[in-house]
Formats: structure tokens, sequence, C-alpha cells
């Protein structure tokens, strides 16, 4: 049922969908949950993006199962966290390196 990107994008940019997510973020006191859980917080700043012209993204509501694989828990509240953009990149292995020294293990002179 979301399989393709277009039904992805028909069903995040529903009202229902609009609507739970400010309900799973306001459940979740806007904390990103697997931060809370291992002692930290990560909360939404509501700071402002000049480049992008608006808030900066910092808090998502992730599926827990994934919508592709259980579509019939697209809007069950008890399959939905709020999680930071951090976290929620390395759940779904969108990891990016940061300050990497290419040349670390290069020879030296």
């Amino acid at each position: 049922m979301y399989k393709t990107i277009e039904q992805k994008r028909k069903f995040y940019d529903s009202g229902d969908w609009k609507r739970l997510r400010t309900e799973v973020k306001q459940r979740d006191n806007y904390e990103c949950q697997p931060c809370k859980r291992n002692g930290l917080v990560s909360i939404d700043t509501n700071e402002y993006s000049e480049s992008a012209g608006r808030k900066k993204i910092q808090l998502v509501v992730h599926h827990i199962k994934e919508l592709e694989d259980h579509p019939d828990l697209a809007l069950d509240i008890d399959n939905l966290e709020t999680v930071c953009v951090d976290c929620h990149n390395r759940e779904h292995d969108r990891v990016f390196e940061r300050n990497v020294n290419k040349w670390e293990k290069d020879e030296r002179w």
C-alpha cells in the first residue's frame, strides 16, 4: 500500500497524518525518545534556517514498525514516537560521518 514514493508522499501530506504527528509530539513532550532512553535530552529549539527559509526540522515522528511493512499500523499512535533527526537517520542507516580525517591512515614522512 505504501511502497512507492508517491504513495508515501500522499500519506505524509494527509490531514490525518499531520494531526496525529502533532499529537505524538505533544504526548512525547517534544523530546527525542531514543535520546531520553539513553539519558540525553534532545528537544525542538525552534531554530530558523536561513538557507532553507523555514524553521529547522529537529524532531520527526517515526514509525517503529515501518510503514512499508506494516501499513495497517500507519496511524496507530502506539507505533509512533518522536525522534531527533540524528536518531532517525541512524535508525534508517543514513549516518554521515563528520570531521573525518581522510589522511589519518596515510604514511607520515
